[in-house]
C-alpha cells in the first residue's frame, strides 16, 4: 500500500520533469528572450557546404523566429535589407563558431521568395556585421549558389550557358574582416571582358602624403595602391595582380611598419601574412602565411612593383 502511495506521489513530479524537458523557448519576440535561447535556435553547420537558389528552403530549421525577436539582437536598420514584407517568416539555418566570431545564417521568406542572410557576432554575443548572401527568385536566367568553406569564405556564384553552349560564370568570395565589415577576397569570372579590364581601386580617394604612400604599378592588371592611415606607422593598401596563367589575387587591408622600410600585413585569427619591403623606389612583397582565400590556388603574393611618379598638374597662366 505504501509503495502505491509513493508511486502516486511521484506521478506529478514525473509529469513536471517531462514538461520542463519538452518546453520550448518563446522566440516570437513578444517578450524579452534570453541570449542563450536565441543562439541555441541556430544548430551548428558542418562545413564545407553549398546552398543553391533552387534548394535554399531545404536548409531551414523548422523553428520560427519572430521579427521582433531578431531586433532584440540585430539592429532594425540592418534587418530592413532582408524584410520581404511585415509578414516575413524567419527560419534559422545554422551557426558557424570561430575563435572570436560567431556567424548566424537565417532564411527570410515571404510567399515564394526567400533571402539567405548571415549575421556576425563577437565572443560577447554583440552584433558586428551582416550580409545578404542568396535569393531564391531572381528571374535572370542564372543559377545562383553560395559555397561556404571552413575559414569561412562566402563564395557567391552565378552560372548560365550562352547560346553557343559556353558556360558563363561570375564568382565573388567574401570574408568578414576585423573592421566590422565584409570585403571581397576573390573575384573571378569570364562574362564581361570590359569588367575584367577595369579594376576599381577602393582606396583611391584616400590621402597619400606620407613617405611610402602612392601607386606602385607594374601594369594596369598588377599594382599596389598605398594610402595614409591614422599614423605614419600604418598604411592602407589595395593590391591586385593577374599573371599569365590567368590566376588572380586581390587584397585590401592595413600594413604596419616594423622598421623604416619594412611593413607587415597580418589579420588576427587569420593565417594570411604578407611582408612588404620599400627599396630603391620599389615595393617588394612576399607572402609568408597562407592567403589562399585572397588569390588563386596556383599563384602567390610575390613580386616587385616600381613606384609611379605622381602626375603634375600644369597651372594655367
Amino acid at each position: 500500500m505504501k509503495s502505491i502511495q509513493q508511486f502516486i506521489t511521484f506521478i506529478p513530479i514525473l509529469l513536471l520533469a517531462v514538461g520542463c524537458q519538452t518546453h520550448t523557448s518563446d522566440l516570437s519576440g513578444t517578450k524579452p528572450i534570453r541570449t542563450s535561447d536565441f543562439f541555441a535556435a541556430f544548430p551548428p553547420i558542418t562545413l564545407p557546404i553549398t546552398i543553391a537558389d533552387t534548394n535554399i528552403n531545404s536548409f531551414s530549421d523548422t523553428t520560427i523566429i519572430g521579427l521582433k525577436a531578431m531586433t532584440q539582437f540585430i539592429p532594425d536598420s540592418v534587418l530592413k535589407h532582408f524584410h520581404l514584407n511585415k509578414n516575413v517568416i524567419i527560419h534559422p539555418v545554422g551557426s558557424i563558431q570561430k575563435l572570436k566570431e560567431k556567424y548566424l545564417l537565417s532564411n527570410f521568406s515571404y510567399k515564394n521568395n526567400t533571402i539567405l542572410g548571415v549575421f556576425v557576432f563577437n565572443d560577447k554575443n554583440e552584433f558586428l556585421a551582416a550580409k545578404n548572401l542568396l535569393q531564391s527568385k531572381q528571374n535572370d536566367g542564372y543559377v545562383h549558389s553560395i559555397y561556404l568553406n571552413k575559414e569561412p569564405t562566402f563564395l557567391i556564384s552565378r552560372e548560365k550557358y550562352s547560346s553557343e553552349k559556353k558556360l558563363l560564370y561570375t564568382r565573388i568570395g567574401w570574408v568578414y574582416t576585423s573592421g566590422s565589415t565584409f570585403m571581397v577576397a576573390m573575384n573571378d569570372g569570364n562574362e564581361d571582358a570590359l569588367k575584367n579590364n577595369t579594376i576599381i581601386n577602393p582606396i583611391d580617394t584616400l590621402p597619400k602624403k606620407n613617405k611610402h604612400s602612392g601607386n606602385y604599378v607594374k601594369n594596369s592588371k598588377n599594382f599596389i595602391a598605398i594610402r595614409d592611415s591614422k599614423s605614419t606607422k600604418l598604411y592602407h593598401f589595395f593590391i591586385h595582380f593577374e599573371n599569365q596563367d590567368n590566376c588572380t589575387g586581390e587584397l585590401k587591408g592595413t600594413m604596419k611598419m616594423v622598421s623604416e622600410d619594412k611593413a607587415v600585413y597580418r589579420e588576427i585569427g587569420e593565417p594570411c601574412s604578407i611582408e612588404f619591403t620599400f627599396k630603391n623606389n620599389e615595393i617588394i612583397f612576399k607572402e609568408n602565411g597562407k592567403c589562399g582565400n585572397k588569390r588563386g590556388i596556383q599563384c602567390y603574393f610575390d613580386d616587385t612593383y616600381p613606384k609611379q611618379k605622381p602626375h603634375k598638374i600644369r597651372k594655367k597662366k
